[in-house]
Order: C-alpha cells, then sequence, then structure tokens
C-alpha cells in the first residue's frame, strides 16, 4: 500500500492542514481510521473541503465527544478493536491521519503508535515551530523508532525558526520535510497555492 500516516507532537499542531496538503498534491485518498469530537467538527470534512477532487473514506471509528479515543468511547460504552481498523481498499496513494500524537490510547492496551505499526506506513511528523517543539518533536521521533515505525521526515508549521529546524534534523535524525508558513486563511485556493511537497509519495 502506498501512502503515509500523518501523526503529530500534539493535538492541533496542523495534522489536517498537512494531510489535505499532502491528498491535494498527491491526488491520493484520505481516511482517518479514529474520529473524535464529530459532535464539533469532522477532520473528513475539513479535507474534503481543502482537497476536493480526493477520495474521502468514512471513519472506522466514530466518536462525539472531543477526548482521547479510549475515553471518548468509554463515555459511549464501546471499546475500539485494534484489529477492526482495516485500511481501506484504493487503487491510488493513502493518506491516513492519526488521533492525536503517537501516544494517545486507543484502548486499555493499544496507543496510536500501535496502530500505525500495524498499517506499515512511514510517518510524516507535524510539529509546531515554535518554543517547545524539540522536545515534543524529538520525543515523537524516538518513540516511532523505538517501535519500528519508518520516518519520512517532519513538517513544521509556524513562523520559520531556523534554530528549532537544525535541532530537530541534528538530535532527531529526520529531515524537516517542509515548513508551512502561518496561512491568512485555510481555504482551497489558500492550500492550492503552497509550494508542493518537495518528497514523493513513498510505496
Amino acid at each position: 500500500m502506498r501512502g503515509v500516516f500523518v501523526t503529530g507532537t500534539d493535538t492541533g499542531v496542523g495534522k489536517t492542514l498537512v494531510a489535505a496538503w499532502l491528498a491535494l498534491n498527491w491526488r491520493a485518498d484520505y481516511w482517518k481510521p479514529i474520529q473524535t469530537g464529530a459532535a464539533e467538527d469532522s477532520d473528513s470534512d475539513t479535507v474534503a473541503r481543502l482537497a476536493p477532487l480526493a477520495v474521502i473514506h468514512p471513519p472506522a471509528i466514530l466518536l462525539q465527544a472531543p477526548l482521547s479515543p479510549h475515553e471518548a468511547a468509554r463515555r459511549e460504552r464501546t471499546r475500539i478493536d485494534l484489529s477492526a481498523l482495516e485500511p481501506p481498499a484504493t487503487q491510488t496513494p493513502l493518506v491516513v491521519e492519526g488521533a492525536g500524537g503517537v501516544m494517545v490510547p486507543i484502548n486499555e492496551l493499544a496507543l496510536m503508535v500501535d496502530l500505525m505499526a500495524r498499517l506499515r506506513l512511514s510517518a510524516v511528523v507535524v510539529a509546531r515551530s515554535g518554543l517547545g517543539t524539540i522536545n515534543h518533536t524529538l520525543m515523537t521521533l524516538e518513540i516511532l523508532r523505538r517501535r519500528h515505525v519508518p520516518v519520512l521526515g517532519v513538517v513544521m508549521n509556524g513562523q520559520r525558526n531556523p534554530a528549532n529546524r537544525q535541532a530537530i534534523e541534528h538530535f532527531g535524525g529526520a529531515p524537516v520535510l517542509a515548513e508551512i508558513q502561518p496561512l491568512p486563511a485555510l481555504t482551497q485556493s489558500v492550500l492550492a497555492s503552497l509550494p508542493p511537497p518537495a518528497f514523493s509519495c513513498p510505496g
């Protein structure tokens, strides 16, 4: 299966933006296996709006509360079964977006990184560019390597910070694939105006 798993150093770092950017430029399908916070917003809807030609595969798990998957599932008196999270069949590249970061619990035993390892896709780590990103990004990269998840690289969101980029590449041993500056608006035209990825979809 060709594609990537878009993860982040935290929630709200721009995973959906990066996933839409990749889907738009690679003409890839999009899938978010676990969607929490469905009562407020849907990342699938956001990607459909930003990359209208992308095929959007529905989440395998849809939970209403904007909480970690294990807690959102508990409140709905259900349990997420990791083995049931099978990727959709597609002949095109697939951009998979995780929920939260790599150590977010899926159930009482499994973490998001366990799903990543199971899908065997290379990880694109989305990180903020500002203060605190070195620690969070290096820990994320360390966890991925311990679980033998291949890392394609890091995408940094926010004002360019050459020192933080250099530290992540040096200590994390992973390339910064792109730096996305703050956008005036999150629209299809603005996203399409960004330079395309300088890296290709693995697989």
